[in-house]
C-alpha cells in the first residue's frame, strides 16, 4: 500500500462533536490543515479555541451557500485537497408511522447538502487533476435496518452517488470513497437522532425493542471515534483508495452477511432472471 505525504488541506463538515471532531483532531495531529464546519458561531468559536483551526458556519440545507463556503475555506487554508462530508443526522421510526417531512429532512441534510458541497469542490479539484472526496455514510447505507428506513434510504443514496461519482471523476485524478461506520460512541442515538412518535400498535413488537436497544446503547456504543479517525487517516494517505471502507466489526459483519444473502438470491432466481430477453 503506497502512501502520499501529509500536509494537505481538508474541509471537514460537522466538526463540533463525534466523528467529525475526532477526524479533525487526527488530521491536525498528522500535519494536515483543517477547515471545519459547524452549525453555529458559538460552535465555530469553540472548535477554534480547542484546535487552533478555523471553522465556518454551515447549514446543510443552504445549498446556495456551498460555493461561498468552499471559497472561504480556500482563502483561509489554500486549495481543498480532501473533502470529508461528515455532517448529518439520523431518523428512527417505522415507515408507516413517519411523516414524509421527516424523509425530506433526511434527504436534504444527508444527501442534497453533501452533493452540493461535492459540486462546489469539484471545479477546483478537476482543474488541479487531483483530490479526494470521502462521504461518511453508515452501515445502514448498504444494509436495510429495522426502524430506520428513512435514514437507510438517505445513506443508500449517498453510497450510490459516491460510487457513480467515483467512476466519473477517477479518470480526472479525483478519488471518491464511501466510509461506512458501524456503532461508534457519538451522539447519533442521542441528540443527533430524530424519532417519530409511535402510533400503531401492530408495530409494538417490532419497533419497541429496537427503540429500547438504541436508547440503552446511546453513549455505550463499542466503536472508538479516535480509532475511526485513525482509519480515515490511513485511507486518505493511500495513493489508490478504495471506493468503500467499512469501519467497525458490526459494519463489516452486516456487509458480509448482506453479500451472502444477495448472492444466494441471485443464484435462486438467476434462471428466471435470464429468461427475460427477446
Amino acid at each position: 500500500m503506497s502512501e502520499e505525504a501529509g500536509g494537505r488541506t481538508l474541509l471537514i463538515t460537522g466538526v463540533g462533536s463525534g466523528l467529525g471532531a475526532a477526524f479533525a483532531r487526527a488530521a491536525l495531529a498528522a500535519g494536515h490543515q483543517v477547515v471545519g464546519t459547524v452549525r453555529s458561531e458559538a460552535g465555530a468559536a469553540a472548535f477554534t479555541a480547542a484546535t487552533g483551526a478555523p471553522a465556518l458556519v454551515l447549514d446543510l440545507n443552504d445549498v446556495a451557500a456551498m460555493p461561498g463556503i468552499v471559497a472561504q475555506a480556500e482563502a483561509l487554508a489554500g486549495p481543498i485537497d480532501i473533502l470529508i462530508n461528515n455532517a448529518g443526522f439520523g431518523h428512527e421510526g417505522s415507515l408507516e408511522e413517519s411523516p414524509l417531512d421527516a424523509l425530506r429532512r433526511q434527504l436534504d441534510v444527508n444527501v442534497v447538502g453533501p452533493v452540493a458541497l461535492m459540486q462546489a469542490v469539484l471545479h477546483g479539484m478537476r482543474a488541479r487533476q487531483r483530490g479526494h472526496i470521502v462521504n461518511i455514510t453508515s452501515m445502514a447505507g448498504s444494509t436495510g435496518l429495522t426502524g430506520v428506513s428513512f435514514y437507510c434510504g438517505a445513506k443508500f443514496a449517498l453510497e450510490g452517488i459516491s460510487e457513480a461519482l467515483g467512476k466519473e471523476v477517477r479518470p480526472l485524478g479525483i478519488m471518491v470513497t464511501a466510509f461506512a461506520p458501524g456503532q461508534f460512541r457519538t451522539d447519533w442515538a442521542g441528540r443527533s437522532l430524530e424519532r417519530s412518535p409511535r402510533t400503531i400498535a401492530d408495530y409494538d413488537p417490532i419497533m419497541d425493542p429496537q427503540r429500547a436497544f438504541r436508547l440503552a446503547r446511546s453513549g455505550k456504543q463499542p466503536g472508538d471515534p479516535d480509532k475511526a479517525a485513525a482509519l480515515l487517516m490511513q485511507l486518505i494517505a493511500t495513493a489508490n483508495p478504495p471506493s468503500r471502507v467499512f469501519a467497525g466489526p458490526d459494519a463489516l459483519a452486516l456487509a458480509s452477511q448482506k453479500l451472502k444473502r444477495v448472492q444466494a438470491e441471485i443464484s435462486a432466481w438467476e434462471e428466471a432472471g435470464r429468461a427475460t430477453d427477446f
